[in-house]
């Protein structure tokens, strides 16, 4: 990670705006139909989507500081003409997102790396697997009944494993249930694990929180696991050996993780599995890191 390193984000249409009633146009009438409807609707002001709150507090971290610390970039399967009235709503609704690229139906991840871009956030689980399997941050959001919270610090939470951390843990857990799991992390105690999709994306957020006194810090990060002990020590120790700080740390043995989002007030939840994101869900925005041993289980059946 490069020290100042600008955190970038790059963010899809359907994530950052409601655009559910132009998707379904499309998926029940074909893209004529959908490019149609677009421009009919072009100066209708869309509504914010499951990501617009956690990009609006980002981009708010630029007002905080002397230099621009964040930028969010559009990456959209929309044309330049049916993503106009994406445009004209940023610009109603003052979001100051000056970089796009329109696709035109292909997958927009391929910009990711030309825009050095350190997250991307899609509605789509198929580019977000190609952005992960590429190596860079990825989530697909999910669709949330969850409520941001609204007293202006930014609050992101991670799952562990296969999210932070590699899914190593995670197979030993699969194979050999959880008897063979907290055996192994406690002999491998002393041992940092190896990082996740989302290290890098973590240690960015760190770099950003360190300019501030930590009492009066705009971001605030949790670590929300299925983790208890003995398996929390591991866990702990990485993250120091990794000189990252992360303000909250709940290890739940098992517990389900929605009443603690909620409780944390997180604008954004990241996790590696369906069903903890669905449950998040119902809480705070939640996305889907479709990656790890997780995912490909699932993928088999």
């Amino acid at each position: 990670m490069k020290e100042n390193k600008k955190l970038t984000i790059a963010i899809s249409s359907r994530a950052l705006f409601n655009l559910e009633d132009a998707h379904k146009v499309y998926t029940e009438q074909g893209v004529a139909a959908y490019c149609k409807y677009q421009i009919e609707h072009e100066d209708e002001l869309l509504e914010p989507g499951v990501a617009f709150s956690l990009v609006k507090k980002l981009l708010a971290l630029n007002n905080k500081t002397d230099n621009e610390k964040v930028e969010v970039i559009l990456l959209s399967k929309n044309s330049a003409d049916t993503g106009l009235r994406i445009f004209n709503s940023i610009e109603k609704h003052k979001l100051p997102i000056y970089r796009a690229a329109f696709s035109s139906g292909k997958s927009a991840y391929r910009y990711i790396e030309p825009f050095n871009a350190d997250l991307f956030l899609s509605a789509e689980p198929a580019d977000v697997r190609e952005a992960l399997n590429k190596g860079y941050a990825a989530a697909a959001i999910v669709p949330s009944a969850g409520r941001n919270n609204d007293d202006g610090q930014l609050r992101i939470a991670f799952d562990g494993d296969a999210v932070i951390f590699s899914d190593e843990a995670e197979k030993i857990y699969r194979d050999g249930g959880l008897a063979a799991f907290d055996a192994s992390e406690r002999a491998a105690a002393n041992e940092p694990l190896p990082g996740g999709p989302f290290k890098e994306f973590l240690a960015l957020l760190h770099q950003l929180q360190v300019i501030y006194p930590e009492a009066e810090s705009p971001i605030r990060t949790a670590l929300i696991t299925s983790r208890g002990a003995p398996a929390h020590e591991r866990v702990i120790r990485t993250l120091r050996a990794w000189h990252i700080r992360i303000d909250e740390a709940i290890f739940l043995g098992g517990k389900a993780k929605g009443e603690f989002l909620k409780a944390f007030g997180a604008d954004i939840f990241f996790d590696d599995q369906t069903g903890h994101c669905e449950s998040a869900a119902e809480h705070v925005p939640a996305a889907h890191v479709v990656h790890g041993v997780a995912n490909q289980q699932q993928e088999k059946r």
